[in-house]
């Protein structure tokens, strides 16, 4: 008898198994795996960051980085995501399961609260990009004769709501159709959008008089940057958040991947276009700041004020700033809905709840916590403390769960799944070692700076 339970029992958890939603194709999976990575991080940071340490001499650790990170953490979130089945809360349960241990889905809480705070904290910055879009659609935006003053009116108290629900509604109405038809279908039409939007821009920029001065400044290395150990640690902290490594959305995204698919393939696609989306970004931003006499060193508000600016001053300015705001808010809705999934996977995981109610719930969570952190200066407090103690403990939490918790020779049988070439015996140092130690030191670091991404 008892047999015939643990039949029925194993049965209803195959038809489970079975009818969990998946990517149709390698190719859709790859791409929303970049639009989850594609986002202010490439778009806002990135060209700030090059510029400010060294120019070329940043690409060089940046991408050393990217290639260690990419091929150990990518590569582990993704694999430990599709070996079990679910997303944190339940991969991370069943691994302290195969340790004979309790409580895992409790560990699993932290990348899954991390994964919605910054979720919370993004689509506020998601209303401000749908404001900039339709602002310069109807030509409001370039109207306005000082830049600061129209995003400070914006991005004030409470200045904002309505396009941060706009914002929300979107996201969560893309959410409700599921993976293959909702993500999936999302992604395969808004990253190749994306790119084609960028590099129209980044030819336009080219065609700029002066733009010369920003390529210098992008590729010509100086070289003394490379002894500054905060060169190294802010490449360390740009290629880590970049990749969106957190224990979360990548991990979810690997759940839904059939077992036929070669992860090892996927992670390398993933960091490849990662890069050349904060590339094509820095090609855009910078050497058309540059064209202008303006700051290239403005931060955080090159994105919002300088680049209305640019607008301004560039002939068919309005043209282009509608092409670069509808590509960035493309950036910012896939990487928002990757976010999201992970909160809506584990209330579907944990409590059985049908993807609309779970969609339902977490978007009510949403609203009413978004609306408390709508000033940019709690939003900025908000953002930091998630992205600083948050982010990188679940993406160390899943590291030590895939490669130490479960074990090196289970984390390189899965990785092997639908590899014909296998792979080779430098992995499990690297994974165990290299990417969390890299990711202790990520947090440490984030601490001591005060955010190093």
């Amino acid at each position: 008898m008892s047999n015939n339970l643990f039949d029925k029992k194993n049965t209803h958890k195959d038809k489970s198994i079975s009818t969990r939603d998946t990517f149709s194709t390698k190719f859709g999976f790859i791409l929303a795996c970049v639009g989850s990575a594609v986002g202010m991080g490439n778009i806002w940071l990135f060209p700030y960051r090059v510029g400010e340490f060294g120019g070329a001499a940043f690409l060089i650790p940046y991408f050393i980085f990217i290639a260690l990170l990419g091929f150990t953490g990518v590569i582990g979130e993704m694999a430990f995501g599709r070996a079990m089945g679910t997303g944190p809360l339940g991969a991370f349960k069943k691994a302290m399961e195969k340790r004979g241990k309790k409580h895992g889905d409790l560990i699993g809480l932290i990348p899954v609260i991390g994964s919605l705070a910054i979720a919370i904290g993004y689509s506020v910055v998601v209303g401000w990009i749908l404001k900039f879009t339709i602002g310069s659609i109807s030509g409001s935006l370039l109207l306005e004769t000082k830049s600061g003053a129209y995003f400070q009116t914006i991005a004030g108290n409470f200045q904002s709501i309505e396009w941060h629900l706009i914002g929300l509604i979107i996201t969560f109405s893309i959410m409700i159709f599921g993976i293959s038809k909702g993500i999936e279908k999302l992604n395969k039409i808004l990253m190749p959008m994306f790119f084609l939007l960028f590099i129209i821009l980044a030819i336009r920029v080219f065609t700029l008089d002066q733009a010369i001065e920003g390529y210098k400044y992008l590729f010509i290395p100086k070289w003394k940057f490379l002894s500054d150990p905060k060169t190294w640690i802010y490449a360390l902290g740009q290629a880590f958040f970049s990749l969106s490594l957190a224990g979360s959305g990548t991990l979810v995204y690997g759940s839904y991947l059939k077992k036929s698919e070669d992860i090892i393939s996927s992670a390398k696609y993933v960091a490849i276009f990662d890069t050349l989306a904060a590339m094509l970004a820095a090609l855009v931003i910078i050497p058309s700041v540059f064209a202008f006499d303006l700051d290239p060193a403005a931060g955080p508000p090159l994105l919002f004020i300088t680049m209305p600016d640019v607008f301004k001053m560039m002939p068919l300015g309005r043209i282009f700033a509608i092409l670069f705001f509808i590509a960035v808010l493309f950036a910012a809705i896939s990487s928002l809905i990757n976010l999201f999934e992970t909160p809506v996977e584990a209330l579907q995981q944990r409590f059985q709840l049908s993807r609309t109610s779970s969609v339902f719930i977490i978007a009510m969570i949403s609203v009413i916590i978004g609306i408390m952190i709508e000033d940019s200066n709690v939003l900025g407090t908000w953002m930091d403390v998630v992205s600083i103690y948050l982010i990188p403990l679940g993406a160390f939490l899943a590291g030590i769960m895939f490669f130490w918790i479960c074990g090196a020779k289970f984390a390189r049988e899965q990785i092997q799944l639908g590899r014909e070439k296998p792979l080779g015996n430098w992995f499990e140092p690297m994974a165990k070692y290299l990417f969390c130690g890299l990711t202790i030191i990520v947090y440490i670091l984030g601490i001591f700076y005060r955010g190093i991404g």
